[in-house]
């Protein structure tokens, strides 16, 4: 670990881990594929497009990076369509955001984003990072009222934001380029209420850091993608813990639940899912998890057969299984919504839904509950 923030609560805890590594003791394997498993159908009752026009027509350009809000409401996606707001869109791709309830898409600017768009719980405010001259910066977004802040890069490249569930905190990622005369890379919350600004963790390294914060703001986790290791900070008390994995293993962040409550990370061909309140894990073999529920309880993944469905849900408490999609597609973090209701994904097939003949992607939500 090179984190200067983060060094001595991980040699701490490493010691701690190597002597007990039952803090990370798995104490359930879930099996890749459950024979319940309830299958999808495409061209089904259940599946929505999001990308569509405002008189419901398919979009004219290719449709991805989809996230939906905890109450499923609002998903927001990037797209080059020029046809799904009444103003059209500027030439590249711009940031979009679907209301389901009032059947109205509103476009974010017109920046073509670097980063898949993140949303905050509510479904007030988007954030995404995008090009600045020599700098990648992140713009956020009011919803309602189109007001826009942006976070203060000017020495530095903003990327890989996670909104809390009101849009007061901000987890990013900084690429530090002046005036260290070495790339360096730090984690940092925003406060867009005081302007307040804390470090969460430093590298001396460029590799990704991926934050992932809680709906309350509180709990931030993210990646030291040099020593390949998983950490969790709590804002209340301004320290960190981890390696979540153990001291041996190494992980990739997938994504924090919204309650603050469930980490979830690759290690090589599986996928884990720890809780933070005992200390434990759960295997699920040979799979790639995509995305967790806001409460922690429901698994989006894919499954690493590529003869099976390209994704499945998975209830953790009950281990049943039902496919999101039996097409080719794929999600990101924040594709599923409170319990596992619906799930935002993308796809190019054109038998999802009827009438798909665009021959592009498009984004899908597909309600299972």
């Amino acid at each position: 670990m090179s984190g200067s923030t983060s060094r001595v609560t991980t040699r701490r805890v490493r010691a701690a881990l190597g002597a007990a590594a039952a803090v990370c003791a798995v104490t359930a394997a879930l099996p890749a594929a459950a024979a319940r498993a309830e299958p999808a159908r495409a061209a089904e009752a259940g599946v929505e497009r999001i990308s569509v026009a405002p008189d419901g027509t398919q979009g004219d350009g290719g449709s991805t990076a989809a996230s939906i809000t905890p109450d499923g409401r609002h998903v927001v996606f990037s797209s080059s369509a020029r046809n799904l707001t009444p103003d059209g869109a500027a030439s590249g791709s711009a940031v979009f955001v679907r209301d389901r309830q009032a059947a109205q898409t509103q476009r974010m600017g017109a920046y073509t984003p670097f980063d898949p768009p993140a949303i905050s719980g509510d479904g007030a405010y988007v954030g995404f990072s995008l090009q600045w001259f020599n700098d990648v910066r992140i713009r956020q977004y009011q919803v309602r009222t189109g007001a826009t802040v942006s976070a203060d890069c000017s020495a530095y490249s903003c990327s890989q934001p996670s909104l809390n569930a009101d849009g007061r905190y901000t987890a990013l990622a900084l690429l530090i380029r002046k005036p260290v005369p070495t790339n360096r890379q730090r984690v940092e919350v925003h406060d867009w209420n005081t302007g307040a600004k804390v470090t969460v963790a430093s590298f001396e390294h460029t590799y990704p850091a991926r934050p992932s914060i809680s709906g309350d703001g509180r709990y931030v986790a993210y990646q030291d993608g040099g020593a390949k290791d998983v950490f969790v900070w709590d804002r209340t008390t301004g320290t960190g813990s981890g390696p979540v994995e153990g001291p041996s293993t190494a992980a990739t962040l997938v994504q924090l639940s919204d309650d603050g409550s469930t980490v979830v990370y690759l290690s090589g061909t599986d996928t884990y899912v720890h809780d933070l309140r005992s200390g434990t894990g759960r295997l699920v073999p040979d799979v790639r998890g995509v995305a967790v529920d806001p409460t922690g309880r429901h698994l989006l993944y894919a499954p690493n057969d590529a003869g099976g469905p390209a994704l499945v849900l998975r209830d953790l408490e009950t281990g049943t299984d039902q496919v999101v999609s039996d097409r080719p597609a794929t999600a990101g973090t924040d594709a599923v919504s409170t319990g596992g209701r619906e799930v935002v994904f993308q796809s190019a097939a054109d038998d999802i839904v009827p009438g798909d003949t665009n021959g592009t992607s498009d984004v899908f939500v597909r309600r299972l509950f």
